[in-house]
């Protein structure tokens, strides 16, 4: 980018190893310790589906900065305070919860339009105050707007540590109501049966989001405070599916997103230090929506791609079977692929794919242009054609459907049926000539 002065590698090295300045490191450790507090509770947040509401939140806050301000100022006090400004806009964001709350009560509004009413009107709200506020010509009211997009480097040591404290203690509060978050998370109808005061955990979570997200103003801004709390949580959500586990992930990659989005906005201050924070988390939740091992799309595609190569591939060893059986010879005799209908469909791509993880499984072996089962291919090919033609034989006689509605699913009928009723089936298919066998190999294979 034009005018940018990028940073060599000693300066990142600088500050990634708090080596840079006193001041940084504490913001950097502050704004770290920030963003592992909202991993934490945004993981409770994102399972109880509070996402929008967390969002009302921060954006309710706006005007109680804007109040705040000027009841300081109106009593003779420093109006830029940071505890100033976070008590009002504590206050404003709990005012903009309990309002929603008051409407979805009181009338036929739905949650989500109350939240988006009341999101909307607050924020107006405090962008006349802050308006206002711009023109006093106090000389103390400069930076004050910087709390909608958030300016890390504008804090000072104190700060940085009063967020770090509020932040530890949301940690702390957390650890605590462990076992109370999860049972509201995860089944509140069961917490309310079993007498838990379900709507004072809710408050008790509310307030932990109301905390994290006004102690989060500063470094992040209350547009994009949100996302340090909701983008980590939805990360780990991909990784695990034990709440304890996501919960630390969530924490690390918080952490992970304050840490390294403070320091890359300390190494390019022309860049505002809440959106890069927001931009580190938003890249670690794209490394975990494609690269999460069990809930990827990577892995998922790759789960796809394996289970269509083996059904195709039962398919085609029950074809060969099937062929070999029609022509009276041999089973393991090779065939030609041009002669199996069902291989002739099949793209060049899906062809190859399906004949090595067959060749891999030492269930075929291909010789030019033909193919041929081995003894274990045989033997499988046996087997799938069994289930099939049974479980074909029991819906048709005892399920009553028609031969051209039948499932032509692979599964283990003995999982399904019991014996008594395999063997009456298997006697069935015998009696009209379907029950299959092997040809050309001892009987002892599939007796």
């Amino acid at each position: 980018m034009s005018g940018t002065v990028w940073p060599t590698a000693a300066q990142v090295l600088d500050v990634l190893t708090l080596r840079a300045g006193y001041n940084t490191a504490v913001v950097m450790i502050g704004v770290a310790l920030l963003g592992l507090a909202a991993g934490v509770v945004g993981s409770f947040t994102v399972l109880r589906k509070r996402a929008m509401m967390s969002d009302t939140l921060s954006h309710a806050t706006l005007p109680g900065i804007g109040l705040a301000f000027l009841a300081a100022t109106a009593l003779g006090g420093e109006g830029r305070s940071l505890p100033v400004l976070l008590t009002g806009a504590t206050a404003a964001g709990v005012a903009g919860v309990l309002v929603v709350h008051l409407i979805v009560r009181h009338s036929r509004l739905p949650e989500d339009a109350a939240m988006g009413a009341v999101l909307s009107v607050f924020f107006g709200l405090g962008a006349v105050i802050l308006s206002y506020v711009q023109t006093l010509g106090t000389g103390a009211e400069g930076g004050i707007a910087t709390f909608i997009y958030g300016r890390a480097a504008a804090m000072s040591a104190g700060d940085a540590l009063l967020i770090a404290a509020v932040a530890t203690g949301a940690v702390l509060a957390t650890a605590l109501l462990y076992k109370e978050f999860r049972a509201v998370c995860f089944d509140p109808g069961f917490a309310a049966a079993q007498g838990w005061p379900v709507g004072l955990i809710d408050l008790a979570m509310m307030t932990l989001v109301v905390v994290v997200t006004v102690v989060g103003l500063q470094a992040v801004g209350l547009i994009l405070v949100i996302a340090l709390i909701i983008v980590p949580a939805a990360a780990a959500r991909f990784w695990t599916d034990r709440l304890g586990t996501m919960v630390v992930i969530a924490a690390g990659f918080g952490m992970a997103s304050g840490y390294v989005g403070t320091a890359l906005s300390a190494l390019l201050p022309r860049f505002p230090a809440g959106g890069i924070i927001v931009l580190v988390a938003g890249a670690l939740f794209l490394v975990s929506l494609f690269l999460a091992p069990r809930r990827g799309v990577a892995a998922a595609a790759w789960r796809h791609l394996r289970l269509r190569v083996s059904v195709e591939g039962q398919h085609l060893l029950r074809a060969l079977f099937e062929a070999a059986e029609a022509a009276q010879r041999p089973t393991g005799a090779p065939a030609d692929l041009a002669d199996l209908r069902i291989a002739r469909s099949w793209p060049p791509l899906r062809r190859a794919l399906v004949l090595a993880d067959l060749r891999r499984r030492g269930l075929l072996r291909r010789d030019a242009a033909a193919v041929a089962l081995t003894p274990a291919g045989q033997e499988e090919a046996w087997r799938l054609t069994r289930n099939h033609r049974l479980w074909e034989e029991y819906l048709v006689n005892f399920a009553h459907l028609a031969p051209t509605h039948v499932d032509r699913s692979a599964d283990l009928v003995e999982h399904v049926l019991d014996g008594a009723l395999v063997a009456e089936l298997e006697a069935r298919l015998a009696t009209i000539g379907r029950l299959p066998r092997l040809r050309g190999v001892p009987r002892s294979l599939h007796a």
